[in-house]
């Protein structure tokens, strides 16, 4: 029983990512095909971190709150399908961007409830949780590599609608075959539990620290396409960029989770902090944008060891009757904060001083949330304090 329960969320996983890489990559370009300016544009993207901040740690509560993550993932990703439909359908901005409100605020917030049903669910199971989660980058790597050629086959962009929709049927379909998680007994989540992980100290200082060590990933996420095509990249080169950083998640996923337990979180997230210096680094230092994609092959050092590592974390810190509200502020913090922050303040600097001043910055940042990290780690240490 288990083990189907262990498949159907790998299954997840993969088709629920899959859904994404068609829809994120390629709604700015079907946004431009309708006449909208780039800030009309930019802000439509941006909608979504900012929806985040309040649609994720409220969703979280709920399913502490009533024991149940499937749910309220199904109403999600329904209410997610039908806010697509508003989308696609409508004519007018205000509406587009409403609409976008709404995907948004749906949409994003089942990524920790999924996350925490495959933390639980892998714990019973005495599975890695990454083996789980590195499904999703497979799905992603697949539609984000195949979407181009298929919408081409079906006649254009135009039909985007029509692919995005019929891959959901496989995520809703399979979500009906899972197992939910009923809480195993375990007491409900009040206001007042809410209020004590809000004055949990350990736990927001390491959220500020994932804040200040993600804001430069997330500002790729948003700029690295810009950033390419500055130098010249062509288009099949952006979206082989974005393929192959999904692709590179994979064997860390599969394989870090096995040995986390022989290393310090802090410690290592410290580490990762270094690497992320040097990656950031290496991409404001080449000019060459072929250099540049193949660099984004450093994802699997950089991005999947650091989320691995700040889940298995964040469920070490937080009490086990908020399992799902920590695993969505830790979501609201790396997709919300993270990312309106990057998106605004990569932005500025990319106009003001240009792409490479940009990552230097990120370069900067990433180093002093390493010293942070690991001095942190030092100083838990020297208190005994446990980690």
């Amino acid at each position: 029983m288990m083990n189907k329960q262990i498949w159907t969320l790998r299954g997840l996983n993969f088709s629920y990512y899959a859904t994404t890489a068609v829809l994120m990559p390629f709604l700015p370009i079907y946004f431009e095909s309708r006449g909208y300016s780039s800030s009309q544009i930019g802000l439509l993207m941006m909608i979504g971190p900012f929806v985040t901040l309040f649609a994720q740690p409220f969703w979280g509560y709920l399913s502490d709150r009533y024991h149940t993550l499937k749910l309220l993932i199904f109403g999600l990703w329904v209410m997610t399908v039908l806010s697509s439909v508003g989308i696609f359908q409508t004519t007018g901005y205000t509406f587009a961007l409403l609409f976008m409100l709404l995907l948004y605020f749906f949409m994003q917030s089942s990524v920790p409830l999924l996350d925490t049903m495959a933390i639980k669910s892998t714990a019973k199971a005495k599975v890695n949780y990454g083996t789980v989660r590195m499904f999703g980058s497979l799905g992603f790597t697949l539609l984000a590599m195949s979407t181009g050629p298929l919408l081409q086959a079906l006649g254009g962009l135009d039909h985007i609608p029509y692919l995005y929709w019929t891959i959901w049927i496989l995520p809703l379909g399979l979500l009906l075959l899972l197992k939910d998680d009923k809480g195993a007994g375990g007491r409900r989540a009040s206001l007042t539990d809410f209020g004590k992980l809000l004055g949990n100290k350990h736990f927001l200082w390491f959220l500020l620290l994932v804040f200040v060590l993600t804001v430069p990933h997330r500002m790729n996420d948003v700029l690295l396409g810009l950033y390419l095509k500055d130098l010249k990249a062509t288009d099949t080169m952006v979206g082989l960029a974005w393929a192959l950083a999904a692709a590179s998640e994979v064997p860390t996923f599969a394989l870090l989770g096995r040995y986390m337990h022989k290393f310090n979180e802090l410690a290592l997230l410290g580490v990762i902090g270094l690497l992320y210096t040097v990656r950031w680094l290496l991409y404001g230092y080449v000019t060459d944008p072929f250099v540049l994609l193949l660099l984004q092959a450093s994802h699997c050092i950089t991005f999947a060891a650091f989320w691995i590592t700040a889940v298995h974390y964040a469920v070490r810190l937080v009490p086990m009757e908020l399992q799902s509200t920590g695993q969505s502020m830790l979501s609201m913090v790396f997709l919300g904060l993270a990312g309106i922050t990057g998106g605004l303040a990569g932005g500025w600097v990319k106009d003001h001083m240009g792409g490479a001043a940009m990552y230097q910055l990120g370069a900067g940042m990433a180093l002093v949330a390493a010293v942070l990290l690991l001095g942190t780690h030092a100083y838990y240490r020297k208190k005994n304090h446990p980690q």
